[in-house]
């Protein structure tokens, strides 16, 4: 089934020169690259994208981190587009995500591990809006 997600290339891997080397691997794994954007959050936009984490302990670092500095957004859309993204990507901790994912190559803690996906079809939905608007998605 041909669906859409989001990806996130965080701050870490912007400010470590990781942005062509995951766009590449994106283009890759033969995603169809919808909308592509650099966006800097602030801290309440964080708290805002990520509120479904509020009151969780890892929330107030997860915002401060993400707010730290650009990263770039993405829509991806391909076949199983969330599982397959979410594949490529590899486990939240760098240290337990199988070899040859994004994480597991560029990540260095769970909080710094270059990349995020949208994990179900509604979450890419919300996503996917908090971020692009339909004059900005090709497709």
């Amino acid at each position: 089934m041909l669906e859409r997600t989001l990806a996130i290339i965080k701050p870490d891997a912007v400010k470590r020169g990781l942005v062509g080397e995951i766009i590449r691997r994106i283009e890759a794994e033969r995603f169809r690259i919808r909308g592509l954007k650099m966006v800097h959050l602030t801290k309440g936009q964080a708290e805002e994208f990520y509120a479904v984490h509020r009151g969780k302990p890892f929330f107030e670092s997860l915002t401060t981190f993400m707010s730290s500095g650009p990263c770039v957004v993405l829509l991806l859309e391909s076949e199983s587009a969330i599982s397959r993204w979410r594949e490529v990507m590899g486990a939240t901790d760098p240290a337990r995500a199988a070899e040859g994912t994004i994480r597991r190559q560029f990540g260095t803690t769970i909080e710094r591990n270059v990349v995020h996906g949208s994990d179900a079809p509604e979450t890419a939905a919300f996503e996917i809006a908090y971020f692009f608007n339909a004059l900005e998605i090709i497709g």
